[in-house]
């Protein structure tokens, strides 16, 4: 646990400037991101006496290494900033809405040269018009098959779009006439553009005017004793009206506005958004968030119009926005809000008549929300953390080990001998940091060795990646890297986008070298994880004393001491710690026994999903895989040519050559792998007992 003052900046050093500002901890990772009118006032109230700051904010200050900042010249660039970073670092202690990326819009490509109607989810898209969000994907198809009947706009994929132009001939829907079929030239590309614009329009809101040109269109045929297209007309005219509707008239016609309601506890907060456009209730969307930062309402809803309208431009932004409290700088975030839509918006609290009454609707949404997600997840964030308290109490650690790493072997009689390593950060899993490992180092079965391998080949990278990027002063153990298996290491992530703002900022308190290390490539100062840079407060192995002892001794050989580790044995569940001759026993009913048993068994699926691959590859292979060259294609013509590897050892070259595809090189390769490689051992019945003739390519005789 750091002391603040050790970084604390010197008086006068910070400027009284708006401004973005970052935390980092010891591996130079971003924690925490936050903004301020004015950076010396606001930071100063991180660095009082630690008993006086709420629990979180003292969590965040105390696991902190150094913070840097970075002035702008108003309060909307420091919003505008401060988003760009909690998106680009994603910080641990910031508040993270969840499922904003899960729910379904109705989609029109107008970027396309026949735009097409259809559901899509996930990131937006430029140049594609959206609608929604709604609660159902079955709900939007609903809404546009009414629709079709007035606005037919082309629906299908590309690939039948291309197929029907090809033969001449629409798909379904246009022999129905609810699409106007612009793959076979029926209308013009000008044409289906007018109608899927039209079609964006009746659903921005503007239906009045439809119903009522259908109307009077109608009318006129009735009058002109064209009474079929009158017919028409009319169920055009019902169509429109029952996709109108399945949106329930809320506010006053033509009222485009955003509806944010907050329900919060101590620990977690629900958002609820209703998006009302021409009046009507156009889409729904919820979030819930763990409350990691010490934050209010006001605080709540500025995080969820940031990620609301932080990559939103022009009509998405509607010209009213209500809230049940103001940011703590409103005119700074309406005139954030005015620039990403290109006009004036209004951001307020209602105070009467419907909005206030509807408001009332988005609160009861947003606690029965929150209610169901404390249901589902039973207080999950809450056991999580007196779970990580319990094997800190029971291991005798100084903090909670927020990040545990847990290592398993796994073979068959010896076979495929491989390890797994899995990560789990405040008691939840990373899986993108888990990783798989081959033994390399010895034949046969010796989980102990194994374990030992294993370890230290982990961490000789971490020490290999503190060497390059300048925390480690001076070389600590070997830095082979031949050690290390195929695929260990992850991919280093990009560098971050420029966000376009000056920058005048710099690191106080002690941070890491900027140059590089001997050998090493420039460090990349951007707070994202890097290969095996992090190390876990705490090593769990999968076995006793044998495994733990070798775990412990790997680490002591790279002169590492200040990670702990233990072992959980299967038979009784008890912890091994190193150099006890007594394990540690747990309650069963420990929180923080159930969260090493997830651990200890997620390691144990991990190695054993691998194993499993493995063997199944080796299984799979045969004589022919050792042939330079040959691909599986040739591989399958050569035993569909002559019915199985058995029989293809018996051909002559000559009689290999005559497959299609086979030069003679090639089947002088074919025959000297055959000829070299030992023939499968005869099948048994175990039924029976009989000896069954077993031919090479997978067949009986």
């Amino acid at each position: 646990m750091a002391d603040p003052s050790s970084y604390r900046p010197k008086p006068g050093q910070i400027p009284d400037s708006p401004g973005v500002y970052r935390f980092r901890d010891e591996h130079r990772r971003v924690i925490y991101v936050g903004k301020a009118k004015n950076l010396r006032q606001r930071l100063a109230n991180y660095f009082q006496d630690l008993a006086s700051l709420h629990p979180r904010t003292r969590t965040m200050v105390t696991t902190a290494a150094s913070v840097e900042w970075t002035i702008v010249s108003t309060e909307v660039e420091a919003l505008q900033l401060e988003y760009s970073w909690i998106k680009e670092f994603d910080p641990r202690f910031n508040v993270k809405y969840r499922d904003d990326k899960s729910y379904p819009y109705l989609a029109v490509t107008l970027d396309e040269e026949f735009p097409r109607v259809q559901v899509m989810r996930g990131a937006k898209k430029k140049g594609v018009r959206y609608f929604g969000p709604y609660g159902h994907a079955w709900a939007i198809r609903e809404t546009v098959d009414l629709m079709l009947r007035v606005f037919p706009v082309r629906t299908c994929s590309a690939g039948v779009f291309k197929n029907a132009a090809r033969t001449g001939r629409p798909c379904l829907l246009g022999y129905i006439g609810k699409c106007s079929a612009p793959c076979v030239g029926r209308v013009t590309p000008e044409e289906h553009r007018e109608l899927a614009e039209d079609f964006c329009d009746f659903m921005a809101g503007r239906t009045g005017t439809y119903i009522r040109r259908l109307e009077k269109d109608m009318m006129a045929a009735a009058e002109e004793m064209e009474y079929e297209r009158a017919a028409r007309l009319r169920d055009d005219v019902e169509a429109l009206k029952r996709a109108m509707e399945k949106s329930a008239v809320v506010l006053a016609d033509a009222t485009d506005a955003d509806l944010i309601a907050v329900a919060e506890d101590e620990l977690e907060a629900a958002v609820q958004i209703f998006h009302v456009r021409g009046g009507r209730v156009r889409g729904q969307r919820g979030w819930v968030t763990d409350k990691v930062e010490n934050v209010d309402t006001s605080g709540l809803v500025e995080h969820a119009l940031q990620q609301l309208y932080g990559e939103e431009t022009g009509d998405a932004v509607p010209k009213e926005v209500l809230v049940p409290a103001l940011p703590e700088d409103p005119d700074a975030v309406s005139q954030w809000l005015a620039g990403r839509r290109g006009s004036q918006v209004s951001l307020r609290i209602p105070q009467r008549g419907d909005k206030k009454d509807l408001m009332a609707t988005v609160q009861r949404n947003a606690q029965q929300a929150l209610a169901l997600h404390k249901t589902k997840r039973a207080s999950d964030l809450t056991t999580r953390s007196r779970a990580l308290e319990e094997i800190a109490e029971a291991l005798g650690l100084d903090t909670a080990p927020l990040r545990i790493e847990c290592y398993d072997i796994s073979h068959l009689q010896g076979d495929d001998v491989v390890a797994s390593m899995v990560v789990f950060e405040d008691g939840l899993a990373r899986k993108s940091e888990y990783r798989r490992f081959q033994i390399k180092g010895f034949e046969g079965q010796d989980d102990v060795r194994s374990m030992h391998e294993v370890v230290g080949r982990r961490f000789k990278r971490y020490l290999q990646e503190k060497e390059r990027t300048g925390e480690w002063e001076e070389t600590a153990g070997p830095t082979d890297s031949t050690a290390f298996p195929d695929g260990l290491a992850a991919t280093d992530p990009a560098a971050p986008s420029p966000h376009g703002l000056p920058a005048v900022s710099g690191p106080v308190g002690p941070a890491p070298d900027a140059g590089t290390a001997p050998g090493s490539e420039p460090r990349e100062d951007d707070g994202r994880p890097k290969r095996f840079a992090y190390p876990p407060q705490l090593v769990v192995v999968d076995g006793g004393q044998p495994q733990v002892a070798a775990a412990k001794r790997a680490l002591d050989e790279l002169g590492i001491d200040d990670i702990a580790v233990c072992g959980l044995a299967k038979r009784l569940e008890e912890v091994w710690l190193p150099d006890d001759d007594d394990p540690v026993v747990l309650p069963r009913s420990s929180e923080g026994l159930y969260l090493l048993q997830r651990v200890r068994d997620e390691a144990h699926r991990f190695a054993i999903t691998y194993q499993r691959t493995k063997r199944a590859k080796r299984i799979r292979s045969g004589p022919l895989d050792a042939v330079a060259g040959l691909g599986e294609t040739r591989k399958q013509a050569l035993i569909k040519h002559f019915g199985s590897v058995k029989k293809l050892r018996q051909a002559t070259i000559d009689e290999i050559c005559a497959v299609p595809g086979i030069g003679r090189r090639t089947a002088e390769s074919v025959a000297v792998a055959l000829a070299t490689a030992a023939p499968a051992a005869p099948a048994v019945n175990t039924a029976t007992g009989e000896i069954i003739e077993e031919d090479d390519g997978g067949s009986t005789t």
